[in-house]
């Protein structure tokens, strides 16, 4: 760093430059956690295994947030993934896998009827009604009491 007079505020800079600079390089040699790539889990240097899993990820990695698991998903084909873990983590990732099975079945057994298509049968049933008949209007004979 060069400057002319050094000052509180420039040597502040300096240390916050610093300082900036040591996290950087800090998060850099940190293991990646959570969801990451198949070689990056393999470069954690731990042994691995592997599930074969149907579906969506997406909906695992819900699940997986929770346990705090490391892993790393390999597709192989139309929905079909192997999840990689660390053996390390065999008992999280089987409570996870549990938990994730839970919600999938739950999931099926919903019969829920998306809103758009309810609105479609709504639309659908109005248009099978026949349409209101329209009232003709008769003015009532005013009261001469009155």
């Amino acid at each position: 760093m060069r400057t002319g007079k050094l000052t509180a505020r420039v040597l502040a800079y300096a240390l916050r430059a610093a300082g900036r600079k040591i996290q950087k390089e800090r998060r850099a040699h940190q293991t990646p956690h959570g969801r990451q790539s198949v070689k990056k889990l393999m470069a954690h240097g731990a042994a691995t295994n592997s599930i074969e899993l149907t579906g969506a990820p997406k909906e695992f990695d819900r699940v997986a947030r929770k346990w705090n698991v490391d892993y790393a998903f390999y597709k192989t084909g139309p929905d079909k993934y192997l999840l990689f873990f660390k053996s390390g983590q065999a008992d999280a990732i089987t409570a996870c896998f549990g938990e994730y099975s839970r919600r999938v079945l739950d999931k099926a057994k919903t019969d829920r009827v998306p809103i758009r298509e309810q609105l479609r049968r709504a639309a659908a049933e109005i248009l099978r009604q026949p349409a209101p008949q329209k009232k003709d209007r008769v003015k009532e004979a005013a009261h001469e009491d009155r």
